[in-house]
């Protein structure tokens, strides 16, 4: 986490709190002048209570705006929405990605249940007593909008008569030779499972470019779990990192990308952002240990500038990057988003990513931006698994970069599940706490989880969409805000992943 999103935390906790104290003074109150016995099991309904509909990291307000804006240029166009259908006031233009601007409005049961908009047979879930601005995805459904017959329907809100339609056309980037940039092993799968594995099916039938997937990171820390076998942290931690570099090489021959197109450079978790900072000093793993990046890279398959010395400093992993631009030569470099997800080792990522471009010979076209994180909404992409991926909440305006959001298959759906399944970070049971939790939203709340994988992530990343910001690297554009309400990370990493 960043700072900002430890403040945000802290400040939710605080009013927790102070909620909390007054009502057990509340309860203490009436049980002295009522009954006694009324003071545990009241206690009791206001544990449930609270576990089931207010226990949410959501750190704005579900009644503001979101805010976003699109190139100059992109097609747009009013729509109805009435009589249970998404009515057009003009034909549909071409493009792939299509989004609806409109007014939420929760009704009551929408601050205990959570708001969803039915759009033919996908769902898209919104936060709990919603009242704003969001933006529906539409992709995968222009022939039933087009011909009239998309139906909509709101569930626990209400829905506006009229709302905007935006039409993005986009090529298909899968056929474009693309290197994937994942600052830990599982990012690729999290955000681009599916983009990755339809490009490496259509290279291997020789209808697409080859792809390749360079992970920064050996996300060795919070290893305590594998202290049960018997080791020390530091033993623990070197164990964690190398399970992870192997997850990083192994598990993309399941999309059918080949080891001989992954690299991992074997920098170490939550040191990104002081290896930029000060680039001349090594920065070795927090936990771990070690200091020497070259024991992650045996199975590369070919040397990097860093091999000569192994050390784990900013020089290195700038000089590896633009090597790595000009073995690949990507016209497409899929990354994490560096105003949007605020996690530091993503944040420094994407930034250690462009400066390599300024450095390298070979310049990419364009960027495919991802957000696996968010600064206010541990929930985004809300919903079950397997629907449909709204817009992410933005409270102040991001930069204008188009959307692109493929679709994918159940089958595909399938198989990053399986993906997401071997990444041992994403392995394990649930603290008790969690699971009783989710036990309570699923009987009262009517919260559904997938069973595939505990982990929050099966829920959040296996959908009908994948969603990626298209941004131009090669062209010079002004920077964006650093301190938004929402999505820009503005300070230093305190935390982990």
């Amino acid at each position: 986490m960043t700072s900002r999103k430890q403040q945000l935390l802290q400040r939710h906790r605080q009013r927790k709190r102070f909620f909390l104290l007054a009502a057990v003074l509340l309860l203490a109150a009436l049980a002295i002048f009522v009954a006694w016995w009324l003071l545990p099991v009241l206690l009791l309904c206001a544990w449930v209570a609270h576990e089931a509909w207010f226990a949410d990291h959501l750190f704005y307000s579900p009644q503001e705006d979101y805010q976003y804006a699109f190139p100059a240029g992109t097609a747009r166009q009013s729509v109805t929405l009435s009589d249970g259908r998404v009515q057009l006031s003009a034909p549909l233009a071409a493009g792939e990605t299509l989004l609806i601007e409109l007014h939420l409005r929760s009704t009551v049961l929408g601050r205990c249940l959570d708001p969803h908009v039915v759009l033919g047979d996908d769902r898209q879930d919104f936060e709990r007593g919603v009242r704003g601005r969001r933006y529906l995805n539409l992709s995968g459904q222009a022939a039933a909008l087009a011909s009239g017959q998309l139906s909509i329907c709101g569930r626990f809100c209400r829905l506006p008569a009229t709302a905007t339609l935006y039409v993005l056309d986009n090529p298909d980037y899968a056929q474009r030779r693309m290197m994937i940039i994942a600052p830990h092993a599982d990012d690729a799968e999290l955000a681009a499972f599916g983009l990755y594995s339809g490009a490496a099916l259509a290279a291997e039938a020789g209808q697409g470019a080859q792809l390749s997937i360079v992970t920064l990171t050996q996300g060795e820390i919070e290893a305590d779990r594998y202290r049960c076998l018997g080791l020390d942290a530091a033993a623990a931690a070197r164990l964690k990192g190398r399970l992870r570099t192997w997850d990083s090489l192994a598990v993309p021959l399941w999309g059918g990308v080949p080891q001989s197109r992954c690299v991992h450079l074997g920098y170490y978790c939550l040191q990104l952002p002081a290896m930029l900072a000060e680039p001349e000093r090594p920065w070795p793993s927090r936990e771990s240990g070690e200091a020497d990046v070259r024991s992650a890279r045996a199975h590369n398959p070919f040397p990097l500038p860093a091999d000569a010395d192994g050390l784990p400093c900013g020089n290195n992993l700038l000089a590896d990057l633009v090597a790595l631009l000009e073995q690949f030569r990507p016209e497409v470099v899929v990354m994490p988003h560096p105003e949007l997800d605020p996690h530091a080792d993503h944040v420094a990522g994407a930034q250690a990513l462009l400066q390599a471009v300024e450095r390298s010979s070979w310049k990419p076209e364009i960027g495919l931006l991802y957000a696996n994180h968010l600064h206010d909404n541990d929930r985004w992409p809300m919903g079950p698994a397997g629907q449909g991926i709204a817009l992410p909440p933005a409270l102040a305006p991001l930069p204008p970069d188009a959307l692109w959001s493929p679709c994918l298959s159940d089958a595909v759906q399938l198989d990053k599940a399986m993906a997401l399944a071997m990444q041992h970070d994403l392995q394990g049971r649930l603290p008790f706490k969690k699971r009783l939790r989710r036990a309570i939203q699923k009987r009262l709340a009517a919260r559904q989880w997938p069973a595939s994988g505990e982990n929050e992530f099966f829920r959040k990343a296996v959908r009908r969409h994948e969603l990626f910001w298209v941004r131009r690297l090669d062209r010079p554009r002004l920077a964006a805000p650093r301190h938004v309400r929402v999505g820009i990370a503005d300070s230093p990493p305190a935390a982990s992943v």
